[in-house]
């Protein structure tokens, strides 16, 4: 069961003494979708901020666009990624709300290489005799939302015609974002 919606009551079961959580749900076909589950024993149960869904089109656009710019700057495609989410896209942030900081011994030239975390460097200290660097760490973008894809696009299409590099047309890069709203 997938739906929309919003948290309406938490409540302690005085004879259990189990948390219950109440949902108001937006779609009227999720009543279905209840059915299916009431015989279930146990069920996995998952609650996340909704996030507005945008075109996988966007993504693999910006994928294109990412290897064309490695190739212009002959660098890899994984730095050349990470530049460009380090630059135009969306911090990661803890449950507290600061910004995410990661401290390692890992050069820089290592961490841009990683497929895995996008990170810039902001600090550089010596501890024991050691260099450790301090990285900003930043969302890869299959998480961003319409808005956020939205930014990276922009950003990434400016990169790109600064090299040189044809792009959509801006009257095709709308019709793209005009598809991921309705999406």
């Amino acid at each position: 069961m997938e739906c929309t919606g919003v948290l309406s009551d938490v409540s302690r079961d005085w004879k259990t003494g189990k948390w219950k959580v109440t949902f108001a749900i937006n779609e009227e076909s999720a009543l279905s979708q209840v059915e299916n589950i009431q015989s279930c024993e146990k069920l996995s149960i998952k609650a996340v901020q909704y996030r507005e869904k945008r075109s996988l089109n966007a993504n693999a656009y910006f994928h294109v666009l990412v290897g064309k710019i490695a190739e212009a700057k002959t660098q890899s495609k994984a730095w050349a990624k990470n530049e460009l989410i380090c630059k135009y896209g969306q911090p990661q942030y803890l449950p507290d709300g600061d910004v995410m900081i990661y401290k390692t011994n890992a050069p820089v030239e290592y961490m841009r290489e990683l497929e895995s975390i996008h990170s810039i460097p902001v600090k550089f200290s010596e501890e024991n005799g050691k260099e450790v660097v301090f990285y900003k760490i930043y969302r890869g973008s299959s998480t961003y939302n319409t808005q956020e894809m939205s930014a990276l696009i922009d950003g990434t299409v400016a990169e790109a015609k600064e090299h040189g590099i044809d792009t959509m047309t801006p009257d095709e890069l709308e019709r793209m974002k005009a598809a991921w709203q309705s999406a």
